[in-house]
């Protein structure tokens, strides 16, 4: 894993959760690049300090479940105690709810753990962060998903939870402003496999072309836009979702 030099650092600490892999590695990445301090969470304790380290020093690898209170009031104890300051939160985390279980069949404890991580993990965050966000005047970006808007069947774990994340977020941005402003991002089809995957097993024409975009989106088409939300540049923007899928949401198709 090699993701090139960061630039010197800027002053300003981010807290991305979900970033051993995919959308939050990429999101990690890219503010890096910008020259934030990045403190990376995950669950997953074996990958999570090797990216981290190949991110290089700006990289901060802290082990977290969001679901747990617990382990959130640590966590953010630990990156205050580490960097006596926070600027920025991005509630990446979740199940992606693989599996597309039938509504009889979906197991009541499996419906509230993807609850539990992709909407109460956001809020916990937020209730833990807010504290410390304030005082530099932060941002928190949510990352949703187009499954908010339009569903496949047996997905409703998901759906009800990003749905749930796009109004958390409207709701925190009234409840947190004006210091703190709250954005969500909901991306359509990213292809967020590593490299290795995505060499191994590419996407086909068809998959590329049916987006009005004309390709499936990656990492960095969702970083770009995270990076923007955390800047100065986004000053005046705050209560939002931002769709980033390609312009598939806006397409009419009949079989």
């Amino acid at each position: 894993m090699d993701f090139g030099a960061a630039r010197s650092h800027n002053g300003r600490v981010a807290l991305v959760t979900g970033a051993a892999r995919g959308i939050g590695l990429g999101i990690a990445a890219w503010l890096i690049s910008e020259g934030w301090q990045v403190v990376l969470s995950d669950v997953d304790r074996h990958r999570g300090p090797q990216v981290a380290a190949a991110l290089g020093e700006n990289a901060l690898f802290i082990a977290m479940d969001v679901a747990d209170e617990h382990q959130v009031v640590a966590g953010v104890a630990q990156v205050l105690g580490q960097f006596g300051r926070l600027d920025a939160l991005v509630c990446n985390a979740a199940i992606t709810d693989p599996h597309h279980t039938m509504l009889e069949n979906l197991d009541l404890a499996y419906w509230n753990r993807v609850l539990a991580v992709n909407l109460s993990g956001p809020m916990l965050l937020a209730k833990h962060c807010t504290p410390y966000l304030r005082a530099h005047c932060g941002a928190i970006v949510n990352l949703a998903s187009t499954r908010a808007r339009q569903s496949e069947p047996d997905t409703e774990s998901y759906a009800a939870s990003k749905g749930g994340l796009v109004a958390l977020t409207h709701a925190l941005a009234m409840s947190l402003g004006p210091e703190i402003r709250v954005n969500a991002v909901s991306p359509g089809w990213i292809d967020a496999r590593d490299l290795s995957e995505r060499r191994d097993a590419p996407l086909s024409e068809a998959d590329h072309a049916q987006h009005p975009a004309g390709r499936v989106g990656t990492v960095e088409d969702v970083a770009a836009m995270v990076a923007w939300l955390l800047s100065k540049n986004a000053a005046f923007v705050t209560g939002q979702e931002f769709v980033v899928d390609g312009g598939m949401t806006r397409k009419m198709i009949y079989s």
